[in-house]
């Protein structure tokens, strides 16, 4: 019936980028020329593919994750961090000559952050690196594959061809937003931009009129993230569906797009329908904001609905 748990069809696959993010909390988000002190230093794991497959394992899917990290101190760390989560990290090449990604963010006291991104070994990702990882690991139907664009977009659409080939859902988290490539949008990729990336890759300020080009450029489902207002679920042939935020009171919104879409893809990979899936990915977004820090994403695990509930009234005090 609606609702209960299937068994896993499917693995959720992610390519993408893995950073060492170094986080500042200040009173207030400095102006240009600025400079605020008195703030509190952490650092932690980052990059917005190696969220995403630390959301995606949370949730409780079997996770695979293919990237690019220097031969360093920062690298070993972040690949063990992965490790740990239960991922499996044999698609990560090792650099001899990039560092690994570093990502500098200030985070100011409601949450709202600025975030500065060295590309280092990311930017070095390439459609070869992909495909000989794929190959050593096929991707197979019922996978869900999710790309996001802190990566080249070589890489990206080497991602989307291989799942494509073999039945398999892409994801693509146009993030940060650049011109798309026309061969993705014709794989017809499920895409999941926030508002702001919505109108960068439409020039159309109003998200919903930028949901309803994409869909009309892919030919398939767009989820625009909006905040505290929720988000907007547009797929060809149908209704408009406007999915109510969880009203929180967040802490670091660092982590919140990326706790999204490794849900969303993890719900999939169980056989959820998207608006399921998307549905439980806004509770996970919604509870990342709670606390510091990129991964800051509950463990679900089991059924990530009830997992997720329990957590929400836990951190939350909701009734």
């Amino acid at each position: 019936m609606a609702g209960t748990r299937e068994t896993a069809r499917g693995r959720v696959v992610v390519v993408g980028s893995v950073n060492a993010d170094l986080i500042v909390r200040v009173a207030h988000l400095p102006r240009p020329g600025e400079t605020v002190v008195g703030g509190t230093f952490e650092r932690h794991g980052g990059g917005k593919g190696a969220n995403q497959a630390v959301a995606a394992a949370r949730a409780g899917a079997s996770v695979r994750f293919i990237g690019a990290v220097g031969d360093d101190d920062d690298g070993r760390a972040a690949a063990a961090d992965l490790a740990a989560e239960g991922i499996d990290t044999s698609g990560v090449a090792v650099l001899a000559d990039a560092p690994t990604g570093i990502a500098l963010i200030v985070v100011g006291p409601t949450g709202e952050n600025q975030i500065a991104v060295a590309s280092g070994a990311n930017g070095r990702l390439d459609a070869d690196m992909v495909d000989s990882a794929l190959a050593a690991d096929p991707l197979r139907p019922g996978d869900v594959c999710l790309v996001g664009f802190e990566v080249p977009a070589s890489a990206v659409l080497a991602a989307a061809i291989a799942a494509r080939a073999v039945g398999a859902t892409v994801i693509v988290n146009p993030a940060p937003a650049r011109a798309m490539d026309r061969g993705l949008e014709a794989l017809g990729p499920i895409l999941t931009p926030n508002r702001g990336e919505a109108t960068t890759l439409t020039r159309m300020d109003d998200p919903l009129d930028a949901a309803h080009a994409l869909v009309a450029r892919t030919a398939s489902p767009v989820i625009v993230t909006l905040g505290s207002d929720g988000a907007l679920l547009v797929a060809p042939g149908r209704e408009v569906e406007r999915l109510p935020a969880h009203r929180v009171e967040p802490i670091d919104t660092t982590g919140a797009g990326d706790a999204f879409n490794g849900t969303l893809a993890a719900e999939l990979a169980h056989g959820r329908s998207l608006r399921e899936a998307a549905e439980t990915a806004m509770v996970m977004a919604a509870l990342t904001t709670l606390a510091v820090g990129a991964r800051a994403m509950p463990r679900a695990g089991g059924d990530t609905r009830a997992a997720l509930a329990r957590a929400a009234l836990a951190r939350t005090g909701s009734r």
